[in-house]
């Protein structure tokens, strides 16, 4: 892999000579930008991925809304508790201190301002932070807001995980949402496997590509890109 590396303040990095980030590449780059101690909750899809990347060291507790404190990665053959899973239904294992609560205390932890971080799935993206991840607005499509509106009003930072491109080729960072919003300008990054963007009033700033040039992306999206 060819990075090409901007000191700071003059650039992205453009990590060249290789293809777009994993799932799994996705998550463990999201996973060195929380910060030690922090109180995280990872949406349901592929922000929960999140979680088997965190150092077990970090002192990072994981919140989940369906009312636990304390969450660790996937669980897999014996350790299954099909009593123990995360918001997706997704069986997950417990950490040492693990604490378990009534939905409405979950939320009020998540509308309070208690977590430090979530990291969310999405539909779209706008230019300016705007999120849409809890209906396409397809007549026939179901909608699926869970505590997502919670999450986007309620913590300190918000995170997207997401693809960049939907499976016909369009772009997911758009100038505006089309899809209806979730939170209005609460996105504070996006991580994408094409690379790592903060939204913001003038513009899309780049932090990092992945698989393609900033003015290859350039081509390809209809945002503002700020170097």
């Amino acid at each position: 892999m060819t990075a090409t590396h901007g000191m700071p303040g003059t650039g992205p990095v453009e990590h060249l000579g290789r293809g777009p980030l994993t799932t799994d590449e996705l998550a463990a780059r999201i996973a060195r930008d929380i910060a030690p101690g922090s109180y995280v909750n990872l949406g349901i899809g592929q922000p929960t991925r999140i979680a088997e990347h965190l150092p077990a060291d970090a002192g990072i507790v994981l919140h989940t809304e369906n009312g636990m404190l304390g969450m660790g990665p996937a669980a897999d053959g014996d350790a299954i508790d099909p009593d123990l899973t995360n918001a997706g239904k997704v069986p997950v294992t417990e950490l040492p201190g693990a604490a378990y609560f009534h939905h409405a205390d979950s939320f009020a932890m998540m509308r309070g301002g208690h977590l430090d971080v979530c990291v969310l799935g999405a539909f779209e993206v706008s230019a300016h932070g705007d999120l849409a991840n809890w209906h396409t607005g397809d007549p026939d499509a179901i909608p699926a807001v869970g505590g997502a509106m919670d999450l986007a009003v309620g913590a300190r930072e918000v995170l997207v995980m997401m693809r960049m491109f939907t499976r016909d080729g369009a772009p997911k960072l758009v100038p505006y949402c089309t899809c209806p919003l979730t939170g209005s300008g609460c996105v504070s990054r996006v991580y994408t496997d094409y690379g790592v963007f903060v939204p913001g009033p003038d513009g899309v700033r780049v932090l990092e590509t992945y698989g393609a040039t900033v003015e290859e992306l350039r081509e390809l999206l209809a945002v503002d890109l700020i170097r």
